[in-house]
């Protein structure tokens, strides 16, 4: 499959989400289309929902109130107006609003849930939906208030608002009132929602899956770039290649860290600084000879995240589910987010990890007793001039940060609903904080891009191992030296900064390496 921003559309189904193309639609506004079956999946258990609350059935969240007032019987021509009151109730999210990719992935999500054809909900709903997010008519969702757990109410009902004329909405670039954001979009709202509507589109992980798995996309691309600018610190530092001999790798028999050595070997291929060096010591700091170790454990782990992610973006998380085929509806609990959260806090760990390397990297660079015969902070003229120093302490600030945000949601819990929901997953608090360390640690990382650029200046200068870099390694240098000449006397260096930041953010030198080296995972 392509990257994602080259897919142009997608078919939704309620089965084939991809990270991939859940990115192309949430990220680069693929076009979406659903097809029939699932629609007609839809129809068939919103018959079924009809009929249960014609014959006056006992059923949750149908014929009963919610949460814990699952013990009051609510009369069938109040049934709508619980379902539309759930909606109007339940919007009390608070804090920034989250981002339009965000917003577009939980609104896409939460179709592809419904299309499972088991949660009793209008197709109409689903075709207001897709047609928001084809249109781009973005409800306005504040991140704070999700437990987790009865999926992410708050957020779910605030992405509803708009479809009922409510709330707010982001249309063209300004933010209206949800009945004028839909008018100018040419979208008609619905008048109200029906039985079972109301926990159909609140009752989900969407809103912690939607920033997670935009997380683990940002973090998996972070993991390929950690290995190629760890090569380029490598360089700088003059280290030792035989830490990737492969024979040390596979008899530990981990495969990410074997993965990781193979990228190093083709990483640090051809290079004359590199072939000069190899008998300068007998072994590296662990920053350069522990990278597979390190950078593989990541990728174990951002393995394991995916498979959780992926299922999860074709999962049915709503409560009761709606079986046509025996008429049964049956009250579980998939609407509970530990299956995120915990993947997510491992996301999160694991991320940090990565900037915690890249910034000791970059501190054996700026450092010229650790870093094997560079300038004191990368400076030409050292005294008057500070060089990089700063851009290690801004590293370790956002390193330092990450150790904070690390620390797992998963493991509390506070009751809710007079103890109905007694035990509760913070998955979206997981999930929220995992995407804040994976954009720290992509600074990082573009602060050890930066350095290690000016690290290959300093040692072609002092010409003690030659002048040549492998091929990939030159590319990607002529590529950061187009946006951040070489620093050779103080000048403001945050337009350096992030002007990396970007080539770092935007993925080009992830297509660079994959021109050079597409074998390279």
């Amino acid at each position: 499959m392509g990257h994602p921003s080259e897919i142009g559309n997608i078919v939704l189904d309620g089965h084939s989400l991809t990270l991939e193309t859940f990115v192309a639609v949430a990220r680069f506004g693929a076009h979406v289309t659903v097809t029939e079956e699932a629609y007609d999946r839809m129809q068939k258990s919103r018959e079924l929902a009809e009929k249960i609350a014609d014959e006056g059935r006992v059923a949750y969240g149908i014929t009963t109130g919610f949460g814990d007032f699952q013990k009051v019987a609510v009369p069938e021509e109040m049934s709508n107006q619980l379902s539309t009151n759930l909606i109007l109730s339940h919007c009390t999210a608070t804090g920034e609003p989250y981002s339009d990719e965000v917003v577009r992935g939980i609104m896409l999500l939460r179709a592809n849930a419904l299309l499972g054809g088991v949660s009793g909900v209008r197709p109409l709903l689903v075709k207001v939906l897709i047609e928001m997010v084809n249109k781009n008519v973005l409800p306005v969702i504040p991140q704070k208030g999700s437990l987790g757990s009865s999926g992410d109410l708050a957020p779910l009902a605030h992405m509803t608002l708009p479809i009922l004329g409510l709330g707010e909405a982001k249309y063209q670039g300004e933010v209206l009132p949800g009945k004028e954001a839909m008018k100018r979009a040419g979208i008609e709202t619905v008048p109200t929602l029906v039985c079972k509507e109301g926990l159909g589109m609140t009752n989900g992980t969407c809103a912690m899956t939607s920033v997670g798995a935009l997380a683990l996309y940002d973090t998996l691309c972070a993991a390929k770039l950690a290995d190629v600018i760890a090569s380029l610190s490598f360089e700088g530092l003059t280290g030792l290649r035989n830490a990737f001999d492969p024979r040390i790798h596979a008899v530990r028999g981990q495969r990410g860290q074997m993965l990781v050595a193979a990228n190093m070997r083709q990483l640090l291929a051809g290079s004359e600084i590199l072939d000069n060096c190899q008998h300068d010591r007998v072994q590296d700091a662990y920053a350069l000879r522990c990278i597979p170790q390190i950078h593989g454990a990541v990728r174990d782990a951002l393995a394991y995240v995916r498979d959780k992610v992926e299922i999860e973006l074709n999962a049915v998380t709503d409560n009761p589910l709606i079986f046509p085929e025996d008429e049964a509806v049956i009250s579980g609990g998939n609407f509970h987010g530990e299956p995120m959260a915990i993947p997510f806090d491992v996301l999160g760990i694991a991320c940090a990890e990565l900037a915690d390397i890249s910034e000791r990297r970059t501190e054996r660079m700026v450092n010229a007793a650790l870093s094997n015969g560079l300038t004191p902070f990368l400076t030409t003229q050292a005294g008057v001039n500070s060089g990089y120093m700063i851009v290690q302490y801004a590293a370790a600030s956002m390193v330092s940060e990450n150790k904070v945000l690390a620390h797992p949601a998963s493991v509390d819990s506070i009751p809710s609903s007079a103890n109905q929901e007694d035990i509760v997953s913070m998955g979206t608090t997981a999930a929220r904080k995992a995407r804040d360390i994976t954009q720290n640690t992509l600074s990082v990382l573009a602060y050890e891009l930066l350095t290690a650029c000016q690290a290959i200046d300093i040692r072609r200068s002092l010409n003690t191992h030659g002048q040549g870099i492998s091929p990939l390694h030159q590319a990607l240098y002529e590529k950061v030296r187009e946006q951040a000449p070489f620093y050779e006397v103080d000048r403001e260096i945050w337009p350096d900064i992030r002007a990396v930041e970007k080539l770092v953010r935007d993925e080009s030198l992830l297509r660079i390496t994959e021109q050079y080296l597409p074998e390279v995972e």
